[in-house]
């Protein structure tokens, strides 16, 4: 599972802004690189939110997802609100796990 990380390169700030997330579920990319592939899905989802989606760029993370983290396969897409609040709350789990 591939977790993109959207983000709009705000120059009146001098850096990027976090916009979501979106979580890549599927093996087969179809010949595409991870790079190349969430930033086509990003441009198309996130596009209409920003002034220019040629400013739009992602982060991709490989993630490995436990059995207890099914909440995670359910939704591709988060609001930079809800991404933040799932960081959090899987630091914390990640955190808590006996050794």
């Amino acid at each position: 599972m591939i977790v993109y990380k959207v983000f709009y390169k705000n120059y009146e700030l001098k850096k990027g802004e976090l916009i979501g997330a979106l979580i890549e579920r599927r093996n087969d990319l179809r010949g595409a690189t991870p790079l190349d592939s969430g930033l086509k899905w990003a441009k198309l989802t996130f596009g209409s939110k920003v002034p220019d989606k040629q400013l739009i760029y992602v982060v991709p993370n490989a993630l490995k997802v436990g059995n207890d983290e099914g909440w995670l396969k359910e939704k591709a897409v988060f609001s930079k609100d809800e991404f933040l609040e799932m960081e959090k709350s899987l630091n914390s789990s990640l955190n808590h796990q006996p050794e």
